[in-house]
């Protein structure tokens, strides 16, 4: 029972500490601690329930082989953040991948009705034009308009500049003006 409440009053760094040397009950809880922020990464990125939830399962695993790598330099969420990316953008493409399997067959993929439903609320309308915006531009939007990172936050989880952040945020909104101007939006 003391384990149990040392692991629910116990830090970031000290969860992670101890899950790097092999603690289960740590890595689990720190993983319970942060999934939700994994998910809303995750669904922000793709605006799909079910793919939000396959990244989210797969930055679990790839968590626990990872958690070895982090070297505490930044805040963990920055850095979970990175690792929350790189497998939306693995799925990505993997999904690019098979799509292209399937053209190269001639076999037409069902579309399923939440791919082709047009979104109402216009936030929903806003984040789906940002799902269209280039790869940097649209991390960089997801990471300090979706998340709340400053732009030095963003830049350490996107390895980049701070002022390659801003650029990127401010290319951005200019497309999305323009994406939402001819989806009758704005």
């Amino acid at each position: 029972m003391a384990t149990m409440l040392d692991e629910s009053e116990a830090s970031d760094a000290e969860l992670i500490g101890r899950a790097k040397g092999g603690d289960r009950g740590a890595f689990s809880k720190l993983l319970e601690r942060h999934y939700d922020f994994v998910y809303r990464a995750a669904y922000r990125w793709c605006g799909k329930k079910a793919d939000a939830e396959d990244i989210a399962q797969e930055v679990c695993v790839r968590l626990g082989r990872a958690i070895r790598d982090y070297r505490g330099g930044g805040a963990f969420t920055t850095w979970l953040y990175s690792v929350t990316l790189n497998a939306a953008r693995d799925m990505m493409r993997k999904s690019a991948r098979d799509m292209a399997k399937t053209e190269a067959y001639g076999v037409h993929a069902l579309i399923s009705g939440e791919a082709s439903a047009e979104p109402e609320d216009p936030a929903e309308a806003l984040w789906a034009a940002v799902r269209q915006l280039p790869d940097k531009q649209r991390d960089a939007v997801l990471l300090v308009y979706g998340e709340g990172l400053s732009h030095a936050a963003a830049a350490e989880a996107m390895a980049i500049s701070e002022t390659t952040v801003s650029w990127h945020v401010h290319e951005a909104k200019k497309r999305l003006k323009t994406l939402m101007r001819s989806a009758g939006e704005v």
